[in-house]
């Protein structure tokens, strides 16, 4: 997977880990441990809140929304990552 995120370095990527947030915002850096995102949207996608893949079209549709500056996500608590590009859109 390490191989696989320094190619998105510099680019808007979506990262779901195991615990309650989505991360959207720009690949700064990739470490062994860790990934650091840039301008993120720390989104929690807790039951009460907007659901998970609504929230990731939205943002494919408008845009990013940072509240963060810069985070460090701890590289095993990431699920899945891919391109904000790659979001499909619908209608």
């Amino acid at each position: 997977m390490i191989e696989r995120l320094r190619k998105m370095v510099g680019r808007e990527v979506v990262l779901d880990t195991d615990a309650e947030y989505i991360y959207i915002g720009t690949l700064a850096s990739v470490e062994e441990d860790c990934v650091v995102l840039e301008d993120v949207d720390v989104h929690n996608r807790s039951p009460e809140e907007t659901s998970k893949e609504k929230y990731i079209h939205e943002t494919r549709k408008i845009g990013v929304r940072p509240n963060r500056r810069s985070v460090a996500v701890r590289m095993d608590r990431i699920v899945s990552v891919s391109l904000l590009e790659d979001v499909i859109r619908f209608n």
